[in-house]
Order: structure tokens, then C-alpha cells, then sequence
């Protein structure tokens, strides 16, 4: 972690992970869209989604999360995306040149080459084995650091990130920095996987959904410390204004005479309990989970 001299009070407690393999220029202009504001207001004004609004101007990376392209791909460089937490990898086809962004996992560095096997097995893999696949051969050969492919293909046990849902769909879980899932289970017979997320939970996929192998990058996301509120703004993070500070009318915890929220139990700006409260009912359950993630002194960290 990069610590700097405590001149000025916003730098005593700035704490910043070190990337020297960053890129430091700007991105590629086509690959990005412009990215509108709305301070987390809906189309009639209101405030929908609090602590949002300002920030530094940004456009938004388009980011290839289906994978589709088969064939091996070179990485360029990695960059620092603003619209995520994790960083992003920019790849160059190695027959038709053609860009696109992925999500770098740990480990992936410039030069590193990557290939998708979503539309199917190679016919070049295919003669590397003698024409049929041997399941050894294939695990080695496929399951290496930014590689996607079906989950059917993955072992058992591999780490894996930006896992899909649907045969056909994008990559939907585990994108943050640091994140990865795990498969546990293959089941031909009901054409599924399970998999267990980031948050301990386990969880149904099909077996033709995709994931790519390793973790997501920039580890030590979690481990930075801003070092003043300036730099929360930077990012479009507005403050958090407490309950007891607020008039009555704004808050079930405000008014009153001093610091008091008049013994009553911790709630929402709504009025909705905030600790111990079940907020979820059985019949709204998922059926695509099968084990619920930890909660209470069982949760992860």
C-alpha cells in the first residue's frame, strides 16, 4: 500500500494500492460511451438513490462480457476503469485485430494470451489430442488464467469469476475487485452446476453457462482509505447525513431537544426496522439457490 507524507491533513490517513503495471493513457475512444448523470434522481426530479451526484466527468468502458469471439487473443495492456472497481484488460484478436475490453483477473499482465471456448472446442485443441478429446488434456490446455468457457468444461474446485446464468447470456456474478466463485458440483442429469458466490451462498447454473478462470483483480480494493471526504465527492459519492440530525419531518429518528432519537428502535428514513427485522418471506424465495449465504456470526468476511 502506498502511503504518502502526512503534509496535509487529507493525507495522513490516504491509503493507496501500488500499480506499477497500470497503463497510463487514455482509453480506446471507440470501446467508450458518454456517460450521463442523473444524481440518482428518476425522470420526474425525485431523489430515488441517495448519496449519489457530482463527480469527475468520465466515459463509460464497454466491456465484453458474453465472450463470444473464439480464437486466441493477446493482451495489450491494463487499465484503470472509473465505473468499476475491479481493472480492465484491453485484447487484440490475433487473426482479425479486433479490440475489446474483458475484466483483467489477478495475474493477467501485457502479453499474456487468452482465448474463448464458448462457441465449442477448436479443431486445432481437437488434433493436439489425436482427434478425441481427452478430458486431461483438455482441463490443462483450457483452464488457464482469463480463459472463458462453459462451465460443463470447468473442474471441480476451480476459481472462476464472471460466471453466467443462461447458456446464452453474459457473465453476471462476481465482477468486483477480489471476487471469485467456486464450482462444487456437475450434474448432468439436471443439465446444472453448482456454484458457491463470494458471499458463501450456493447457487444453480446451467452447465452451458459461462465463467472465466481466476480472480478478479486489484485485490487490495478493499484495503484503500480515501483519506478525505473531497475524494468521495471526486467519485460522485455524496455524504451520509445521520437520522438524530434531521428534523422531524425527514427522519423517524429526528427532532427532539439535543442528541436523541426519543427510545425508539433503530429504523429507516421509511420507517422500516433496522436491526433483526426480516425483510424476506419463504414464498419469494429463488429457486435456483440451494444453500442461503451465512448470516449473523456466521457470514464471511
Amino acid at each position: 500500500m502506498k502511503r504518502l507524507k502526512p503534509v496535509s491533513p487529507g493525507l495522513r490517513w490516504y491509503r493507496s494500492p501500488i500499480y506499477p503495471y497500470l497503463y497510463k493513457g487514455r482509453p480506446v475512444r471507440a470501446l467508450t460511451v458518454v456517460r450521463k448523470k442523473h444524481g440518482g434522481r428518476n425522470n420526474s426530479g425525485k431523489i430515488t438513490v441517495r448519496h449519489q451526484g457530482g463527480g469527475h466527468r468520465n466515459r463509460t468502458r464497454l466491456i465484453d462480457f458474453n465472450r463470444w469471439e473464439g480464437g486466441a487473443q493477446t493482451v495489450q495492456r491494463i487499465e484503470y476503469d472509473p465505473g468499476r472497481s475491479s481493472h480492465i484488460a484491453l485484447l487484440k484478436h490475433n487473426t482479425t485485430g479486433e479490440l475489446s475490453y474483458i475484466i483483467a483477473c489477478d495475474g493477467l499482465r501485457p502479453g499474456d494470451v487468452v482465448e474463448s471456448f464458448r462457441r465449442g472446442i477448436p479443431q486445432t485443441l481437437l488434433n493436439e489430442m489425436g482427434g478425441k478429446v481427452d478430458p486431461a488434456i483438455l482441463s490443462v490446455k483450457t483452464t488457464q488464467r482469463g480463459n472463458c468457457l462453459p462451465i460443463s468444461m470447468i473442474p471441480i474446485g476451480t476459481i472462476i469469476h464472471n460466471v453466467g446464468i443462461t447458456p446464452v447470456g453474459p457473465g453476471k456474478f462476481c465482477r468486483s475487485a477480489g471476487t471469485y466463485a467456486r464450482v462444487l458440483a456437475i450434474l448432468p442429469e439436471k443439465k446444472k452446476a453448482i456454484v458457491r458466490l463470494q458471499s458463501g451462498e450456493h447457487r444453480y447454473v446451467s452447465l452451458e453457462a459461462v465463467a472465466t478462470i481466476g480472480v478478479v483483480s486489484n485485490i487490495d480494493h478493499q484495503n484503500r482509505s480515501l483519506g478525505k471526504a473531497g475524494r468521495s465527492r471526486w467519485l460522485g459519492i455524496r455524504p451520509t447525513v445521520r437520522g438524530v440530525a434531521m428534523n422531524k419531518c425527514d427522519h423517524p429518528h429526528g427532532g427532539g431537544r439535543g442528541k436523541s432519537k426519543s427510545n425508539k428502535l433503530s429504523m429507516s428514513p421509511w420507517g422500516q426496522l433496522a436491526k433483526g427485522y426480516k425483510t424476506r418471506r419463504g414464498k419469494n424465495q429463488n429457486r435456483m439457490k440451494v444453500k442461503d449465504r451465512p448470516r449473523g456470526k456466521d457470514a464471511r468476511l
